[in-house]
């Protein structure tokens, strides 16, 4: 494939292609960026066939770098894997994969994850992201409620798989597979080479059904088409500030959004290099050697990874990356100045979900306000509706106005229309989450919007407390929660994941309420204290409702600030 097709009308390619150099020359300047960007808006994109394919073609350059714990690494370049991918696509489809199929992809961080999303794309096939932590039960929902008609897993999982019902193709990876029914992917090798797609494929058409991580509730399943994640995610190479021919590290799971946002299509979009180090322990030291030896460029890890990094050496860290993001939940401000004390780096903060790409960010060379995940990305209208009247306001629900729909934005909840249609209602697509806005245009989270509580009929925002909290060198990680009190109907509860060198008890929760008394409002400060420690997804995000309900059945050794002063 190239740009154009054979009567040489520019085509989908050259759209996208002028939309993302755009981006890059317009990559520290948001205002310009901002009023300039148009989406690319093709009737049909195969983004594996007609951009993959034609930036791989010949191309030597790496495009995959995976560094594992024992010291061995595999690089495939990109032409390599766009020869893989067809042999796969065409092993697949031998198998019976057509077209609109599901297909459930459970692997870790190995060539054949990416190898299977680029044969899926190519056969117009839908992809439904698992991470291997799933058990049992989850896939079974996931095979249910996914409509899957293949799975695509480890060979150490088929196990998984014994108590799952359903009449699916069951693909193993790895070693060849022991249980009867599984076929082994190795075959793949033996396919031919040459790919022929069975048609075109519709810029609507479906391509990733994702499930949410289920921080308060059970999973939603988000649908993607084949342009709002790989169009969509544009945005998100503009944000990260990636550069053809980076090496851009990115740590998540795979089977989340989040891994196809910044390990797939960003900086493949970018065609820069994705690089990966596997572990099963996470070490800051080894993990900053790999990145020092390895020259990583650009750098994004959730804020419970930053957390960790700064209880590090960062200074072992000879050559810090050009670029540094975080992304999943807000990052504390004083993890942001303690990087850029030592590495002379910016964290930069960016704001989306499963449903979207980046919708509001920091893009490189652009002004920074503290606690701000910035301004909307291009491409996005933002607004934030008042919860009482509904009308856009300084403060309150984070929305994207689809007046003129974004193209990194979900179809929906797939089967759940009545959601769909609570979420878009009135022109506008919700995202749950609080924040306000600045005279500058800068978005300011505050919490989800069921989080966020009264407390003596002050609203408290448990991100600006648990900031708080972490600026005491005791705190490693913290979580804010309501907890019930009979004069103040709730009143702030932390709970804490200490530092090393510091133990619980009484005396350090003498200190931390201190420290809250000290930096935080007397309506604001926290009330309650526990160590333990935090309950999470398999993504790495806090499950607050857990915290909830436990506060509210008491478990646990709780300090109160009335008999620690």
């Amino acid at each position: 494939m190239t740009a154009a097709n054979e009567t040489g009308t520019p085509g989908p390619a050259s759209e996208f292609r002028a939309a993302r150099d755009f981006l890059l020359a317009h990559r520290e300047d948001w205002a310009a960026a901002y009023e300039g960007f148009t989406w690319p808006r093709p009737a049909e994109f195969n983004w594996a066939l007609d951009w993959f394919d034609a930036i791989a073609r010949g191309n030597d350059r790496t495009a995959l770098w995976i560094v594992e714990e024992d010291g061995s690494e595999r690089k495939l370049s990109f032409d390599t894997l766009r020869r893989r991918s067809d042999r796969l696509a065409n092993w697949l489809r031998g198998h019976g994969v057509r077209a609109g199929d599901r297909i459930v992809v459970m692997l870790g961080n190995q060539p054949e994850l990416w190898e299977t999303a680029l044969a899926a794309m190519k056969l117009r096939a839908v992809v439904v992201p698992a991470t291997p932590l799933l058990g049992p039960a989850d896939l079974a929902d996931r095979v249910e409620r996914g409509g899957a008609r293949h799975v695509v897993v480890r060979a150490e999982d088929t196990g998984k798989f014994a108590d799952v019902p359903g009449d699916y193709t069951r693909i193993a990876v790895g070693a060849a597979p022991t249980e009867s029914g599984w076929l082994d992917y190795a075959d793949a090798d033996r396919a031919p080479e040459a790919f022929t797609p069975d048609g075109p494929t519709r810029a609507d058409d479906p391509l990733l059904l994702y499930f949410t991580s289920g921080t308060t509730a059970r999973p939603k399943l988000v649908e993607h088409t084949h342009t709002s994640y790989p169009i969509g995610h544009l945005t998100t190479m503009y944000w990260i500030g990636l550069r053809p021919g980076d090496i851009h590290l990115n740590i998540s799971s795979p089977g989340w959004a989040k891994h196809a946002w910044s390990s797939l299509f960003a900086p493949w979009n970018a065609e820069a290099t994705v690089f990966v180090h596997n572990y099963t322990r996470f070490d800051p030291v080894r993990l900053m050697a790999e990145m020092d030896r390895c020259g990583v460029t650009s750098f994004c890890a959730p804020p419970t990874v930053w957390r960790m990094l700064i209880q590090a050496d960062l200074s072992s860290l000879r050559t810090p990356p050009r670029e540094a993001v975080a992304a999943g939940e807000p990052l504390n401000p004083e993890v942001i100045e303690t990087v850029r004390r030592a590495w002379g780096v910016t964290i930069r903060d960016g704001f989306g979900q499963t449903e979207t790409s980046v919708q509001v960010a920091n893009p490189p060379g652009q002004p920074l306000r503290t606690g701000s995940m910035g301004r909307p990305s291009p491409g996005f209208t933002v607004v934030l509706l008042d919860p009482h009247t509904g009308e856009p306001a300084d403060e309150g629900e984070i929305a994207l106005d689809l007046s003129e729909r974004p193209v990194g934005l979900m179809t929906g909840y797939a089967g759940d229309p009545e959601r769909t249609a609570e979420v878009m209602a009135g022109g506008y697509y919700r995202t749950g989450d609080i924040g306000s806005r600045d005279a500058d245009g800068h978005i300011t989270f505050t919490g989800r919007g069921d989080e966020v509580f009264k407390s003596s009929d002050y609203k408290i925002s448990p991100f600006e407390l648990e900031s708080a909290l972490l600026e005491h060198e005791a705190v490693a990680e913290a979580a804010v929660v309501p907890a019930p009190d009979p004069l103040r109907l709730t009143v702030p509860k932390a709970y804490v994941v200490l530092a090393e060198g510091w133990a619980p008890g009484p005396d350090t929760a003498r200190a931390l309420f201190a420290h809250s008394r000290a930096v935080l409002a007397p309506y604001k400060r926290v009330r309650r204290l526990e160590f333990a420690d935090l309950p999470k997804t398999v993504s790495g995000k806090i499950r607050r409702i857990e915290l909830r309900e436990r506060t509210a059945r008491g478990d646990g050794t709780e300090y109160r600030e009335e008999d620690h002063r």
